[in-house]
């Protein structure tokens, strides 16, 4: 089995010597002792992506043909979808304990739907996702931590529930990314995190093999390339991703909104068109199941929160963090999408690629070492 994203902290702080951190991915074994890690996260860059992508990246491709670093194959968590991943990287727990259970959820006794990436200070960013992050847990043993991120990002409740405890390093607006994370990278020892969301917003606008999309991809490989120069001896460059995707033609959408059948007792439209949460009406929740699993057979896999649970998708759910998920809960299969036309911004269904189901071209995700000494 492959190893998963909640990994790669506590296997980070274990190189480090921080008490708790446990070596699950063996990075001893692969990239010895060290005294300066840099984790880039590159958003989209999916396991199943890597070959299409190695085309207009140089350093992508050594990876992959071996000559530079090393490569192996992790897992996201579930919802494959960004806030969810970031969450569960940063804390090394599933979504079922951080509670950062989509991109969009419901916030329990209302009828507000929070967007994860626009959060700001509703729902209060400690009381929402409660569990400490390996940032925090690293500087209370003396690590220092960096994590070099857009400068809009600052005080976000993603950035708080994902990263909190790391000093936060703006890259302003207009500034040479790549320039700026390498001068952290050289500056000082500790961990030091990067972001990229290039990749993925190209394949969510232009679609995962477009022209715009291999643009991103020489984009990211020119950083990637940069942060790799800069490493200083015994440093080492961790790759990793939050989730793949694919493409959802026009055929294999289907918009919720316009087919009263699937509305019908709804009461609450959250998640994203990969995987639904409808939170339904009083006594609502069978006939709900009974009617989507008849009108989306074959495209898509229909349970119960309960049985969603009980499937351990989300890892262990504490009981406070249940409501968030829907009364209903479904899950694309295939290249399905389902659309809420009337519950979300009109250019959500204009995007062309798509994630957040459980297939492994969205949730295998890479994980390339690359020590200094073995720089090509």
């Amino acid at each position: 089995m492959p190893g998963s994203i909640c990994d790669v902290l506590p296997s980070v702080a274990a190189l480090f010597g921080v008490p708790d951190g446990v070596d699950v991915l063996g990075l001893a074994d692969s990239v010895g002792g060290t005294d300066r890690v840099c984790i880039v996260l590159v958003d989209g860059m999916g396991w199943e992506l890597l070959a299409d992508l190695a085309a207009d990246a140089p350093l992508l491709a050594s990876v992959l043909a071996g000559g530079t670093g090393r490569l192996r194959r992790l897992d996201c968590t579930f919802p494959s979808t960004t806030p969810a991943s970031l969450v569960s990287l940063g804390t090394g727990a599933p979504p079922g304990q951080h509670g950062v259970l989509g991109f969009t959820v419901n916030v329990p006794g209302t009828k507000q739907v929070l967007n994860h990436i626009r959060w700001r200070d509703d729902p209060p960013h400690a009381q929402w996702q409660p569990l400490p992050t390996w940032f925090q847990r690293l500087s209370r043993a003396g690590v220092g931590t960096r994590a070099v991120l857009p400068e809009w990002f600052r005080g976000s409740g993603l950035t708080e529930a994902a990263y909190r405890g790391a000093t936060f390093v703006p890259a302003r607006s207009g500034a040479d990314y790549a320039a700026t994370l390498a001068a952290e990278v050289r500056a000082a020892p500790g961990l030091i995190y990067g972001y990229t969301a290039d990749l993925d917003t190209a394949a969510h606008v232009f679609g995962i093999g477009s022209p715009a999309w291999h643009e991103a991809a020489s984009g990211v490989d020119a950083l990637l390339r940069s942060v790799t120069e800069a490493l200083p001896e015994n440093a080492v460059l961790l790759v990793t991703a939050d989730h793949g995707g694919l493409n959802v033609p026009t055929d294999a959408r289907i918009d919720m909104d316009a087919d009263p059948r699937l509305t019908a007792g709804v009461r609450v439209v959250a998640g994203e068109p990969r995987v639904r949460y409808l939170h339904t009406e009083p006594g609502a929740t069978d006939d709900v199941v009974a009617t989507w699993t008849e009108l989306l057979a074959g495209r898509a896999q229909v349970r119960t929160r309960a049985q969603a649970v009980a499937s351990g998708v989300f890892g262990p759910v504490r009981p406070d963090h249940l409501p968030r998920i829907g009364d209903v809960v479904v899950t694309c299969t295939g290249e399905a999408a389902i659309l809420a036309t009337g519950h979300e911004p009109p250019e959500s269904a204009r995007l062309v690629g798509f994630h957040g189901a459980a297939t492994a071209a969205e949730r295998a995700i890479p994980l390339i070492e690359i020590r200094s000494e073995l720089k090509c």
